[in-house]
């Protein structure tokens, strides 16, 4: 199969890597795979794996976007790809746009991923404009269901997004280079239980929250560290000095530690006691959540939304809410249950279940 997967840029993020990940497993397959997007720091290693990417301004979200519908309809009819595989909203509506004037019999088969619980309005509507319709867990597929009612739940096919056990291997330990050289930096850290938080910098995703956890350990005569792990691109700068000032009225200033991006993700979640998920509002799925659990490393995150899904079946002794997030913490650090990944969160699951909602679709058309 000729596959194209568009979307806004491959930088940081969930929905980028993921982007990545699945390009080069599709080309292991003897797919042919295409990615277009606005570029960024993941073009190099999506060309070294084996896809080709074609740069395109396909995220901004203005009205000028549209000038970028004739191109796209020349890329697909030049490419003509089986699949256009959709993983954001403007890159969503410049593909049904370019594929409506396209030949029935040379239209590429739309497949759009709910990555978010979008905010429902009529922009938000086009990821259900498509032949299929992936969500990335049934918090995601219920949210679809109840909001927007055009799309059919016969053509919801649901996705978990996948850890990949070569990149993150049960039981990983952490080079002695590598722990030497991050105590070296960091020396506050020896003799203490890391706590990490990953994930990029806004206020939604709980930073604040996991502050004030350090803080409130540390009254308790906890011996904890915390290590935050994530950029503050552009607009966020702000957050970032609010986190740090935060950490500092809170007097845990040498025990809250920014690490800025890392791509060192492996070797933070093996070093780590715990890592966490601390979103202030339902997340569709968390990452960060598997690829902890397959090192191996204990997750405490709320019950809600994605993360609560994946710890109900991995790791419910992980699962909290902001008022018993302490206890919980002291808990699994004393008693450090046992982990159970189930492989419906592996990669290969999630590139097998994908492979077959395209193929599907394809016998359909045939």
């Amino acid at each position: 199969m000729k596959i194209l997967q568009i979307l806004p840029e491959l930088n940081s993020g969930g929905v980028e890597r993921g982007t990545v990940e699945f390009a080069r497993e599709l080309v292991k397959q003897g797919h042919e795979s295409i990615v277009v997007s606005a570029g960024g720091r993941q073009v190099a290693q999506l060309e070294r794996e084996g896809s080709r990417h074609i740069q395109m301004p396909v995220h901004k979200k203005s009205l000028s976007s549209l000038w970028q519908v004739r191109p796209l309809r020349r890329l697909f009819e030049a490419e003509q790809p089986d699949i256009v595989h959709m993983r954001s909203r403007v890159p969503a509506w410049l593909s049904v746009l370019a594929s409506k004037k396209i030949s029935p019999e040379k239209r590429p088969l739309l497949v759009s991923t709910f990555h978010g619980m979008y905010s429902v309005n009529a922009y938000s509507a086009v990821m259900g404009k498509s032949d299929r319709v992936i969500a990335i867990s049934a918090a995601v597929k219920e949210y679809i269901l109840k909001n927007y009612p055009d799309v059919l739940e016969s053509d919801i096919r649901m996705v978990h997004r996948g850890a990949d056990p070569e990149q993150f291997p049960l039981g990983f330990q952490v080079a002695e280079a590598w722990r030497a050289e991050m105590l070296a930096e960091h020396p506050q850290l020896k003799g203490q239980k890391i706590l990490l938080m990953p994930g990029r910098l806004s206020r939604w995703k709980g930073q604040l929250d996991f502050i004030e956890l350090i803080a409130q350990l540390r009254t308790q005569g906890e011996a904890v560290c915390g290590l935050v792990a994530g950029s503050s691109d552009g607009a966020k700068q702000n957050y970032e000095e609010e986190l740090r000032q935060s950490a500092l009225d809170q007097g845990v200033e040498d025990n809250v530690i920014f690490l800025g991006h890392r791509t060192d993700m492996t070797e933070l979640y093996s070093f780590s006691d715990i890592v966490f998920n601390l979103s202030n509002r339902p997340e569709p799925f968390g990452r960060t959540v598997t690829e902890a659990l397959s090192v191996g490393t204990p997750v405490v995150a709320y019950d809600q939304g994605g993360p609560g899904e994946v710890l109900r079946d991995c790791f419910p002794e992980g699962l909290s809410d902001r008022d018993n997030l302490p206890e919980v913490v002291k808990s699994v650090l004393a008693k450090r249950p046992s982990i159970q990944f189930h492989d419906n969160y592996l990669l290969s699951t999630q590139v097998e279940l994908t492979l077959s909602v395209y193929k599907e679709l394809l016998a359909d058309k045939s």
